[in-house]
């Protein structure tokens, strides 16, 4: 059951989020802000970021069975019945409680992004894109960008340059990030019939439409060295980034699934060396 439940509520994705909401935070310039709102972000997001992965199983739950990386999802299983209506009330409440906490807690505006987040990927990218475009993780990828303004407007609602340009980091991280995937497991998609780029454009255009992405997102990542995050920051970018390349290069060289997976794989690296050196930049100064 236990199992089932992080599955179902996609708390793997909801933990990187609630991680990248707390780094916004840490790095945006402004007031100092008590550890306990640090903690009520960081579940707010977790909640909202698994209501959202929650209603995604939900309402996809007649396609899952046909990808074997989701038939084992417990609406296609049985072990949780679609047809009961309590679990699409739980789905509403965890997200209403999650997003009036952070309005009570912390401001209005952190709590608008934290709906958003969840907004995007369970509406847009759900219901709306995944299955009528190529363009559903590119818009639907902006989820993870409001992660990012969530955390910055706890400390400043203002906004500066800083977070701005860390959720645009998000969008562009989410596409290659996703397209490695869908080029790994291309047969799935097809079968479910989900538009996804490898599946519309091919394996090939998808492989360089990954290499291209990452060069932009990591040409975009080192900018916040330039308004304020120090040479600490600008390693963790570069670094990360650069394997980020090295493996959508190998891809669009030679696209296959095991190179698409290793894309895949180190698009998290990158993600990961970002933040953990913004962190660290951030503390060492």
């Amino acid at each position: 059951m236990v199992k089932q439940l992080i599955n179902l509520f996609k708390l793997r994705i909801g933990i990187i989020m609630s991680i990248t909401a707390v780094v916004a935070l840490m790095v945006t310039p402004g007031q100092s802000v008590p550890v306990w709102q640090v903690i009520v972000l960081a579940l707010t997001v977790l909640m909202a970021s698994g209501s959202a992965g929650a209603f995604n199983q939900y309402y996809e739950r007649d396609v899952d069975h046909l990808m074997e990386r989701t038939k084992s999802r417990p609406f296609v299983t049985g072990e949780f019945s679609g047809d009961n209506p309590l679990w699409l009330i739980a789905i509403n409440l965890l997200l209403i409680v999650g997003v009036g906490t952070a309005a009570y807690t912390l401001n209005g505006q952190a709590a608008l992004f934290i709906f958003l987040g969840a907004f995007f990927y369970a509406i847009v990218y759900t219901v709306w894109l995944k299955r009528r475009t190529w363009l559903n993780i590119v818009i639907g990828g902006a989820s993870g960008s409001f992660a990012v303004l969530a955390g910055a407007a706890v400390v400043d609602p203002g906004l500066g340059p800083i977070p701005i340009i860390l959720a645009m980091v998000l969008f562009l991280w989410t596409p290659p990030h996703f397209w490695s995937l869908a080029i790994a497991k291309h047969a799935d998609y097809a079968a479910a019939g989900v538009p996804m780029l490898p599946v519309v454009k091919g394996d090939k255009a998808a492989a360089k439409a990954v290499l291209w992405n990452a060069i932009l997102l990591v040409s975009v990542s080192v900018l916040p060295f330039f308004y304020g995050l120090g040479w600490l920051y600008l390693i963790g970018a570069v670094s990360g980034g650069g394997y980020f390349i090295y493996r959508a290069a190998q891809l669009a060289s030679n696209p296959t699934p095991k190179t698409a997976i290793v894309s895949f794989l180190a698009s998290l690296v990158q993600l990961i060396a970002l933040l953990f050196f913004a962190v660290l930049d951030v503390m060492v100064v």
